[in-house]
């Protein structure tokens, strides 16, 4: 059974910050800012790709009702709200989940984007070909 599981089953202590029918937000261990929070759905799935449409969009609208506590609670001036898929993009624990970050001015978290220049429509060709394969 993974770590979230046994979160879920409360066989590992955790702090809840809300719960739901299919889903659990707990302030992760390792608060990379201050109410740093995860979004779990209670049936295990190892990534949200793998997760039914309704139990996605739940787990969504628990992010946004969460980060809107989180904001007003923690007087935080921003929020990011992402999820990690396979262990290239830095997922860890092979149970679905999402983080709610809320970010302050000087937080220290680094989240930064490169830009590449590609073909953008020999890309788009190259995924709805794949796409209608």
């Amino acid at each position: 059974m993974c770590l979230f599981c046994k979160i879920i089953n409360q066989e590992i202590p955790a702090s809840i910050l809300y719960e739901d029918e299919t889903t659990l937000a707990i302030l992760d261990i390792a608060q990379a800012t201050k109410g740093h929070t995860l979004i779990l759905p209670k049936a295990h799935y190892p990534s949200l790709l793998e997760i039914p449409e309704d139990l996605a969009n739940q787990m969504l609208t628990t992010a946004v009702k969460v980060s809107k506590l989180l904001m007003v609670a923690l007087q935080a001036e921003g929020c990011n709200i992402l999820t990690n898929i396979n262990e290239v993009a830095g997922q860890t624990v092979f149970h679905a989940h999402i983080h709610i970050l809320p970010r302050y001015k000087n937080d220290d978290l680094a989240i930064k984007f490169t830009a590449h220049e590609y073909d953008l429509p020999q890309l788009l060709n190259e995924i709805l070909t794949a796409s209608s394969s």
